[in-house]
């Protein structure tokens, strides 16, 4: 009898806890219901349904960093960082997974149509090819610093 008492208490407890959810400053998160997103979560607190809802990503809002420490492939010898932030996580969200993969991909194919640049207007042409795939994501390349070889 106390066992069931004991669970009648802890069971709705342990669901109210997991309702709430608490995003910290400068990110958002992306919540789904049966696989597909119902809404982003801002900073701050909020309810979700416990057992239904769950966080898909959790999204930093300041902005992140891909390195290239190898050579692209098929590319010039060209190793750099770029700089990018998510401006729209709604339409961010859906991609989010392979935002590094596109921004290679988007990297050798800016590399391989601009073979005779220099440095400064290599890193230019990457950050304004980059930008013209990502924008339609809700995301921007912010800077691009490139050391080519």
């Amino acid at each position: 009898m106390m066992t069931l008492l004991t669970l009648l208490l802890v069971i709705p407890a342990v669901l109210a806890a997991s309702a709430v959810r608490h995003v910290p400053a400068g990110q958002v998160y992306s919540l789904y219901r049966r696989g597909k997103l119902v809404r982003v979560l801002a900073t701050g607190t909020h309810l979700v349904l416990p057992l239904l809802d769950r966080v898909g990503h959790k999204i930093n809002l300041a902005g992140q960093t891909l390195r290239f420490e190898e050579p692209l492939a098929g590319a010039r010898d060209v190793r750099g960082t770029v700089y990018w932030q998510v401006l729209e996580p709604e339409r961010a969200d859906p991609v989010f997974e392979q935002v590094d993969q596109l921004i290679r991909r988007g990297a050798q194919e800016a590399l391989r149509s601009e073979p005779d640049a220099d440095r400064r207007d290599l890193g230019a042409k990457v950050k304004q090819s980059l930008n013209s795939s990502l924008r339609e994501r809700g995301m921007m390349v912010t800077r691009v610093e490139l050391d080519v070889a």
